[in-house]
């Protein structure tokens, strides 16, 4: 392995030798850094190398491979990702959370396996991370997927391909140096630093702060444009393996020591091997007592079997292996006293209210505000404004009041109730029957702005070609629009001002805006963005209405009555249009020239097999489920989430789970999916 040199006294003249030679350099320096957390060279030298490397590149583009570490960021954004089928479940762990629960997992353990008198154990940090699978196909990764749930996750491949920590190409060493398919199981993070420096950012540009490194990490990780995801500054850790060809290994730490001589970043220093339970506990309390200090968030100790084979004799239950188990940390708690609570509004229009508190410090953090979600959360817990609560920091991060000290309350309090009007606009804020959350109703709410405007303009909507979600931000900045009906009055040279655009792109925004004025019908009211209304549901709509004024003046009972139109939706669409500058909004729209295309009116279908019947899916099918049960609908049939008496079919993809041994204990008709078809008549 060659080693930081820089200079070209020794390089190599051919262009072929010297990539390979900046190829090596570069992954050899990547490892130091992301892996062993021991640089050779400094950021600067390292850049000069990489830029070597893809000037020569540029030179010679035959000889550009997918594992350069050139190629870390490409390809075009997505639409929406795909789907993996792990070949092997990513099952998630059971959760123990004292001593005496870890005892009986211990139990449980030495149950199973009657003739081993003392189990070994590995006991690894639980990172708070994004569970995430890698495929290495002969050392070059193929495919990456997050968990999903346990059998089929989202295919991040473009983007995983961006994380610097993770290798393109493995290193040909140590147990697993040779097989020819590794299934790589790890967890995508984010430091506690990189967390609050992108943080600062955001604010700065004024944008949502993330709630936690958890959720920064996932947010960062599902970008549909991976170039996004390349600016996230997002690591990995490697803690086991799915399906493997090629090579076998004895021991669970053994397979921790192979991913690490493979140049994937494990967790090793924080790991450890015990005998028995004691070992186990006593590293456990070694992991609670570090973790402040890390770098990282962690929220407890993952317990595992060291033996693969006793892993196997142990097995798995429906979602959880009975080898492991992740023994959590007790959340941190402290005591402060609430001054006063004050209600955001989310760009849906979700009003979220939010206690401002005494700062306390939690953990060796300090808190001055917690979430307090919606009004059954503070019914339930019956806080107040003055109340002196406990709080904590759920998964650690996130600040929560835990319980009220009511011998502490001040004897004037009263129930909190959040406003019924919008504290950013003044609009109606109506809670709908059966949903936790209030809503601000008025979609041109500054508050809410970006978020109609961006969905207004979406490919399902009004399909606005090259107005992107950044453009967005600057007309609504900008204070260029206050109403999606406030894009149609833009001209050529105001557009052409706006950053990134030219005389060009503006001319093309023209011309698409001049093309969307003749949506379907049926698009333009699910453009609207009223709450539960989909695209189904606005076709339901608009399938039983001519146009948006009839809707318009319909009243709930109308509604109602329309097949797949429950009260929620009916209620919510209601709403909407009692708003008076919802009405404004849509008058604009059409004084615009915005004038939708009726739906042509249908014969109604004659009956079907599915008419009446009620559908549950169980298993895996080639279809979306959102798919299948609009199919269902479609035919007159409806579809439920669990098995009765009453259920009429259960349509059993691959890997049914307990429906389908449900419908059999009932006697109820199993459909196979290609039966399906033929009911719904596809």
């Amino acid at each position: 392995m060659p080693h930081g040199k820089l200079g070209s006294d020794t390089a190599s003249a051919d262009p072929a030798d010297r990539i390979r030679e900046l190829r090596d350099l570069i992954r050899h320096h990547d490892l130091r850094y992301y892996v062993l957390d021991s640089p050779e060279i400094s950021d600067t030298e390292y850049d000069k190398l990489f830029r070597q490397l893809e000037e020569i590149e540029a030179s010679h583009p035959d000889l550009v491979t997918p594992d350069s570490p050139t190629q870390r960021v490409g390809g075009k954004p997505l639409d929406k990702f795909g789907q993996i089928t792990h070949a092997i479940p990513m099952l998630s762990l059971s959760n123990v959370f004292d001593e005496h629960e870890l005892r009986e997992f211990d139990e449980r353990v030495r149950k199973g396996l009657p003739d081993i008198d003392l189990v070994s154990y590995t006991v690894e940090p639980k990172i708070d991370g994004v569970a995430v699978g890698l495929v290495y196909e002969n050392g070059l990764l193929g495919s990456a997927s997050t968990r999903g749930d346990g059998y089929t996750g989202e295919d991040v491949s473009l983007n995983i391909r961006t994380i610097k920590a993770i290798p393109l190409r493995l290193e040909q060493e140590g147990l697993l140096g040779s097989v020819s398919l590794l299934d790589v199981r790890g967890e995508i993070y984010m430091t506690r630093a990189d967390f609050d420096e992108l943080n600062r950012f955001r604010d700065e540009e004024g944008l949502a702060s993330f709630a936690n490194p958890r959720n920064a990490a996932a947010g960062s990780l599902r970008q549909l444009d991976p170039r996004e995801t390349a600016r996230r500054p997002l690591k990995f850790f490697a803690h086991g393996l799915g399906r493997v060809e090629g090579a076998s290994a004895d021991t669970h730490w053994e397979v921790l020591q192979a991913l690490r001589a493979l140049g994937l970043p494990v967790a090793l220093d924080q790991c450890a091997r015990c005998r028995g339970i004691e070992e186990v506990l006593s590293h456990y309390a070694l992991l609670h007592q570090r973790r402040e200090s890390l770098p990282y968030e962690i929220d407890g100790a993952v317990v595992k079997v060291d033996s693969l084979a006793a892993q196997v004799r142990l097995g798995v239950k429906t979602r959880s292996p009975r080898w492991a188990a992740a023994f959590k940390f007790e959340p941190l708690q402290a005591r402060t006293r609430i001054l006063h609570i004050e209600v955001g509004v989310g760009r849906t229009g979700t009003l979220t209210p939010v206690a401002v508190m005494e700062p306390v410090a939690v953990g060796g953090v300090t808190v001055s505000r917690a979430t307090l979600h919606n009004q059954d959360e503070i019914d339930r817990k019956d806080i107040r404004e003055r109340d002196t609560v406990v709080i904590q920091r759920a998964g650690d991060v996130i600040p929560e009041v835990v319980r009220v000290i009511e011998e502490l309350r001040p004897a004037d309090s009263r129930p909190y109730l959040l406003p019924d009007m919008c504290p950013v606009c003044g609009s109606h804020a109506v809670r709908p029957e059966g949903q936790a959350a209030r809503r601000c109703v008025n979609a041109s709410c500054p508050a809410r702005l970006k978020e109609t405007i961006r969905h207004f303009a979406s490919r399902g909507a009004m399909d606005i070609e090259g107005l992107g979600t950044k453009l967005v931000e600057q007309m609504v900045d900008k204070d260029l629009v206050d109403n999606p009906a406030d894009l149609y009055t833009l001209d050529l040279d105001t557009l052409a001002r706006l950053e990134r655009m030219a005389k060009k792109s503006a001319s093309n925004l023209i011309e698409a805006l001049e093309q969307s004025k003749r949506p379907p019908v049926d698009r333009f009211l699910f453009s609207l963005g009223i709450p539960l209304v989909g695209e189904h549901v606005a076709g339901l709509l608009m399938g039983a209405f001519h146009d948006i004024q009839t809707l318009a003046g319909r009243t709930f009972d109308d509604l109602v009555k329309i097949h797949g139109v429950g009260p929620e939706v009916a209620q919510s669409v209601v709403d909407f249009f009692g708003e008076p500058r919802n009405m404004d909004m849509v008058r604009r729209l059409l004084a615009a020239g915005v004038s939708p295309i009726p739906l042509e009116r249908s014969a109604p279908p004659a009956e079907s097999p599915m008419s009446g019947k009620t559908v549950v899916f169980t298993g895996t099918i080639s279809m979306s489920r959102a798919d299948a049960k609009k199919l269902v609908e479609s035919a007159g049939g409806k579809v439920t989430g669990s098995v009765s008496r009453s259920t009429d079919y259960v349509v059993a993809g691959e890997d049914p789970g307990s429906k389908f041994d449900k419908a059999r204990q009932l006697g109820v008709t199993v459909l196979s999916e290609d039966e399906f078809r033929v009911l719904v008549g596809i």
